[in-house]
């Protein structure tokens, strides 16, 4: 794909909602090329497709911030959030881009095209595989503890990965962005089955409730894929042992920490949604009566 070299090398930091459409045409080809490539089971290959076409953009883009922090005197916590805030803002349009697709996708396919497709997607809803989990949750006591842990491995596997690759956490962004997308569309399409609302609209109320939890457990992904990829890079380019190394070091691993509180915050905001938003309940509920 040649998309990001039509613009200029910074046009998606100096316009960031243009990653939303980088996002769905980049997702809408993975999902193309995986499904006829791969037709038995394009689901997991869609989503590496995907995260393959969006790396050298993101590649660009953090050489974009190496070239900034290296410019400057002085590395500070308010320095490095200000240069971090332009491509947490591309994160956030990438991920609402894959996660549109998916949904629309999914609601608007048949269900035997859907089951193939998304079909590993699709088994996170019964608790099967690894994403975050800002879709489903038991209703228990022990809910928010139960919502954290999981969400705090899918955070650590991020920062893992990209201080391991650099880039490499985009896999797990993307394949999450595509987890959600997807189930909110199946439990927005069996609610309306069962209903008879427009799905629609329904997937329209699940977003409302749900997007404050899902964009801020997104947001600590993001933050923990950003300190990952800067000390993966950046602490490279400088002298080892060196104030700046330190300097660089300490403050993205302030980045992680700042993601872990929003981590927290987040399985808050979800733990009470699941309890308390009985709208929620019902439409969750209402979709899985249409479970056969």
């Amino acid at each position: 794909m040649v998309l990001e070299h039509i613009f200029p090398e910074d046009w998606l930091e100096r316009k960031g909602r243009y990653a939303f459409i980088l996002g769905v045409a980049y997702t809408f080809v993975g999902v193309l090329i995986a499904s006829v490539l791969f037709p038995g089971d394009p689901a997991l290959v869609a989503v590496a497709f995907t995260a393959m076409l969006l790396l050298p953009e993101l590649y660009k883009v953090f050489s974009i911030e190496e070239r900034k922090e290296r410019l400057e005197q002085h590395v500070s916590l308010k320095g490095v959030w200000r240069d971090d805030a332009d491509v947490v803002r591309i994160y956030i349009f990438l991920f609402l881009g894959i996660l549109i697709v998916y949904a629309i996708g999914t609601l608007l396919l048949p269900s035997f095209t859907t089951n193939t497709l998304f079909r590993e997607q699709l088994e996170i809803r019964f608790g099967q595989g690894f994403a975050g989990n800002a879709v489903f949750g038991s209703f228990s006591p022990d809910l928010f503890f139960s919502l954290l842990s999981n969400n705090f491995l899918v955070l650590m596997a991020c920062f893992v990965l990209a201080l391991l690759t650099g880039d490499g956490a985009i896999f797990l962004i993307t394949w999450n962005a595509s987890v959600w997308g997807t189930i909110f569309g199946l439990t927005a399409k069996n609610a309306a089955v069962v209903s008879g609302q427009h799905p629609i609209l329904v997937f329209g109320m699940i977003m409302l409730i749900v997007f404050p939890h899902m964009i801020l457990e997104a947001m600590s992904y993001f933050f923990a894929a950003i300190s990952g990829s800067v000390i993966s890079k950046d602490v490279l380019l400088e002298d080892f042992a060196s104030s700046r190394f330190f300097e660089v070091f300490g403050f993205n691993l302030y980045l992680l920490l700042f993601g872990l509180i929003v981590l927290v915050l987040g399985a808050g905001v979800e733990a009470w949604v699941l309890h308390n938003v009985d709208v929620y309940q019902e439409i969750i509920k209402l979709s899985l009566q249409a479970v056969p």
